[in-house]
């Protein structure tokens, strides 16, 4: 068997109305993506707008990248750095205290390499409270970071992260336990 993308069907796949998309694609383009400092509460406004569930104490840097806002939770308390990539195909929770550093991907799609037609598929993507996407760190389709994980510096998370735990590598492997002194 061989590829053959002529084949490829994701119209099952219904992100949105297509006016919405449009019209988010120019408020992110000019508040989100843009490299100038916008206040972070005028994005978290825009963000509600769209129908994201946005909690207090929200920062979210220049240069980020939401795909879908109606398909983000955020919780009170998290930071989302420079340069982040939320490409939201399905749902992505922030618990409370979560951040997510610079040039981190959160990605909840990609294609099923084991069919000829290589068809989309998404999957949610959940941060539970505490936990921390490193610098350039990047969360595939499906993944769970239970409360407190920890994903380091450019590592990629391909499976559910446990509590406390901290991992490196690609793919992640978990290499200690994560203690916070009061």
């Amino acid at each position: 068997m061989k590829t053959d993308l002529s084949k490829y069907d994701n119209s099952w796949y219904n992100p949105g109305s297509k006016i919405k998309r449009l019209l988010w694609y120019f408020v992110s383009w000019f508040f989100f993506e843009g490299g100038w400092n916008i206040s972070s509460g005028l994005k978290l406004f825009l963000l509600k707008q769209f129908g994201a569930k946005i909690g207090d104490g929200v920062v979210i840097k220049p240069k980020v990248t939401i795909k879908y806002p109606w398909k983000l939770s955020i919780g009170n308390n998290c930071w989302v750095g420079e340069s982040v990539w939320i490409d939201n195909l399905d749902q992505v929770t922030l618990g409370d205290n979560v951040c997510i550093s610079q040039g981190a991907l959160l990605l909840c799609g990609n294609h099923n390499y084991k069919i000829s037609s290589f068809d989309l598929f998404v999957a949610p993507i959940h941060l539970k409270e505490g936990s921390w996407v490193g610098a350039k760190g990047s969360v595939a389709p499906g993944v769970i970071f239970e409360s407190h994980a920890v994903l380091s510096l450019g590592s990629v998370a391909t499976c559910n992260l446990e509590a406390y735990g901290i991992y490196s590598g690609n793919p992640a492997v978990k290499v200690k336990t994560r203690k916070i002194d009061n």
